[in-house]
């Protein structure tokens, strides 16, 4: 049996501004109705499967959780890397876990949560051919079949001779780097090389006498982190400290890159890692002229562009190979042949002290989602949804009151000592520093409008006594 290790950190810097720190283009739904996450774990429906690990930043933990609830996935392990480290440590943490299982044995199939494929079966039937390969103690890789010559992408040199007589599986002579125009030209004619897709099978012991062989600082540092487990909810959480001192490094340069065991399965099934606006308006459905429109668009004499609008309505005339992305707090406008640089305008927004790289506008929580509406000197104005049966945290602020007007549902409003219902149109006041709670009892959603008030609206003003999610020691956000 397979088991799947889905890969989940990464931010996604390319795709500002829908992707953000806090909410990565993993968990966007940029070429369906569901995630790219949901959409990678979908793929896997058909195969001979052992329980899914899915390792994702702690920040991200409710957006996962969340995500799989949505489409009825159940994952028994779900390891929180309190800070990111590459995908070496992270693929050695799953490998260990198993290995504690006594599950040294089981064949790992090593996916990111952010690349799309269209041909599921022929996916499946390359996982099926690595898969005796792995079994046999070999590390695959799965190298796609260029078609055309790119410059974004390392390669894997594959020899010609198929290992074990197996035709799907060739010899790796060597990955290389992303190259420049010229030397992407050569491998794209030669037919020796492919793409570096990032996705790997192999055996969990194996994976570790790698590690062991070639990066044993790194896989020291895994096995301290590992050996103070905690569970919380659905999720695993290991020694922060000691995986803060593994040292960070990929997959290709930890372990691939130096054993004599790596094999590439050749897939050819629509793959791409949507890394940039210009990638995924490759991989959209376009209208006569070329374009991929998403959203409220009126477009006139316009050309090869992408138009995505998340609410406001956007408006083009006589423009050509421009990619325009407006969402509710910022908006790029790009030429299409630049986009790869769009970190740097990320870059900027950092160095600036502003906060649009880190979350949208509207933010989500496990309980539901707020939408910061309007802000201005001394107030703040949010529209907070409360999921059905869920709770926000019971509470207390230093330096804010707030006001609660119900505009949707039912809310249960704990103030103090005192708990009452509250229907659409009525509101009430919570006063500055009184302990409370809000609670959605009903079966639809809760909508509130709530009005802060003070001399401080910092998102870090909260103190919390109880929590149905584990967070009553962060500082941050209901």
């Amino acid at each position: 049996m397979i088991t799947p290790v889905i890969l989940c950190g990464g931010s996604g810097t390319r795709l500002w501004p829908l992707s953000r720190t806090l909410h990565p283009k993993q968990f966007l739904p940029l070429c369906s109705s569901e995630s790219m996450l949901q959409e990678t774990v979908g793929r896997l429906d058909g195969l001979e499967l052992a329980d899914l690990h899915i390792i994702c930043n702690e920040e991200h933990r409710f957006l996962v959780a969340e995500q799989m609830r949505e489409i009825e996935q159940v994952v028994p392990q779900i390891i929180l890397e309190p800070v990111g480290r590459n995908t070496a440590p992270a693929i050695a943490l799953a490998a260990l876990d198993l290995m504690a299982q006594a599950k040294g044995d089981s064949v790992m199939l090593v996916l990111a949560a952010d690349h799309r494929i269209e041909d599921t079966q022929a996916f499946q039937k390359a996982v099926a051919a690595a898969q005796g390969h792995a079994e046999k103690g070999y590390l695959v890789t799965f190298g796609i079949t260029p078609t055309y010559a790119a410059t974004a992408y390392g390669y894997i040199q594959a020899g010609n001779q198929a290992v074990d007589g197996c035709a799907e599986g060739l010899p790796v002579q060597a990955f290389v780097e992303k190259p420049n125009q010229v030397t992407a030209n050569a491998y794209y004619a030669s037919n020796k090389f492919y793409w570096n897709s990032g996705m790997f099978m192999f055996r969990a012991d194996r994976y570790i006498e790698e590690l062991e062989k070639n990066s044993p600082e790194i896989l020291n540092a895994c096995k301290q982190a590992i050996s103070s487990v905690s569970k919380d909810l659905d999720f695993m959480r290991i020694d922060a400290e000691a995986f803060a001192a593994c040292p960070e490094d990929s997959i290709d340069y930890a372990v691939m890159e130096k054993t004599d065991r790596a094999v590439v399965i050749p897939l050819d099934a629509g793959w791409s890692d949507v890394g940039s606006w210009s990638s995924l308006w490759e991989v959209q459905e376009k209208d006569a002229n070329n374009n991929v429109i998403k959203g409220d668009a009126i477009v006139e004499n316009t050309t090869n562009s992408f138009v995505f609008s998340e609410e406001r309505l956007i408006s083009t005339l006589g423009v050509d190979k421009l990619i325009i992305v407006d969402t509710k707090d910022a908006l790029l406008v790009a030429h299409k042949d630049q986009v790869q640089e769009v970190k740097k305008i990320v870059e900027q927004i950092k160095l600036a002290g502003r906060q649009e790289h880190i979350n949208h506008r509207e933010v989500y929580r496990p309980w539901g989602k707020y939408d910061s509406i309007d802000a201005g000197h001394q107030y703040q104005v949010k529209r907070i949804t409360v999921k059905p049966g869920q709770k926000l945290s019971l509470q207390r602020h230093q330096h804010r009151a707030e006001h609660w007007i119900v505009v949707k549902g039912i809310a249960e409003v704990r103030c103090g000592d005192t708990t009452q219902l509250l229907e659409v149109n009525e509101s009430t006041y919570i006063p500055l520093g009184e302990l409370h709670q809000l609670g959605n009892p009903g079966e639809l959603p809760l909508e509130i409008i709530e009005v802060q008030s003070g001399g401080y609206l910092g998102e870090d003003d909260i103190i919390r006594y109880e929590d149905r999610y584990g967070r009553a020691d962060e500082n941050l956000t209901d």
